[in-house]
């Protein structure tokens, strides 16, 4: 396991050699062959630079966090179009998702990209809670380090990360598996950004929250491991107030935007 470790952490460094703040400008420019494009769900200038990200590309594949394999084959170039007509033939009132105009632009941007579903049945990561991850995830499994538990001291930081994420509100015994549906969502999320890219040769773009970006422990990491041909690049967005200084983040890359506005999600739990 510390072997596999070590070897993450050397194939986070291989994306770009300056790895910094960016501006949106500096999307113009992206090139890889998969590119990760962090979010936060509810923040419409993430989505706004994905699209400009993605216009830049020119991908031959688009993988969505945020789509099951079922709704990614009922897009077409007529869909795409029409705003509204996409947003019911996704269903999306029903995902659980933010309001899809502000995703919209994303889908407006694809061109002639190759649509892929990530998204997982509930029942399978609820299953990823309590059963051993090779025996949800299937073949494969070693070559995202499925078959491997976390270090004690790393398990244990993630559960207190997660703790934090959830306003503290969580049953302790719930926490372990958390930890292992995230790892399980980061494993099948680069499956299908490897199979995106085998089918289709690429470039592939994956959109998908900013957690599921960092490159120590997340998709891009298990994308280099399984495939370290591949060129990986992963974009964080993160919030801060203006004058702040965020420090170096675990992206290849990263842009900062001001925060959107939102309801204190702890509200309820206070």
């Amino acid at each position: 396991m510390k072997k596999f470790l070590a070897t993450l952490c050397l194939l986070s460094l291989t994306g770009p050699a300056l790895a910094a703040e960016i501006s949106p400008a500096q999307l113009d420019t992206l090139s890889g062959d998969i590119v990760v494009l962090g979010e936060i769900h509810d923040n419409p200038t993430h989505h706004l630079n994905q699209a400009r990200a993605i216009k830049a590309l020119k991908p031959a594949a688009v993988v969505f966090e945020q789509l099951t394999p079922e709704q990614a084959a009922k897009i077409t170039p007529t869909l795409l179009k029409d705003e509204d007509a996409l947003e019911k033939a996704l269903d999306w009132d029903n995902s659980g998702w933010p309001d899809f105009a502000i995703y919209y632009p994303i889908f407006a941007a694809l061109g002639d990209a190759k649509v892929y579903g990530a998204a997982q049945p509930r029942d399978t990561v609820r299953a990823a809670m309590t059963k051993p991850l090779p025996e949800v995830f299937g073949p494969n499994a070693a070559r995202y380090g499925l078959d491997q538990p976390y270090p004690e001291g790393l398990q244990a930081k993630l559960e207190a990360e997660s703790q934090e994420d959830h306003c503290n509100a969580l049953p302790p015994d719930l926490l372990p598996g958390m930890v292992a549906a995230q790892r399980f969502r980061d494993a099948a999320f680069a499956r299908v950004a490897l199979e995106a890219l085998n089918e289709t040769g690429g470039p592939v773009a994956v959109i998908t929250g900013s957690g599921h970006a960092k490159t120590d422990l997340a998709v891009p990491a298990l994308l280099r491991k399984a495939d370290p041909q591949a060129k990986v690049v992963a974009i964080g967005q993160i919030e801060a107030e203006p004058g702040t200084d965020p420090g170096t983040q675990p992206f290849d890359d990263w842009i900062i935007t001001p925060p959107t506005e939102r309801a204190d999600p702890c509200a309820a739990f206070k």
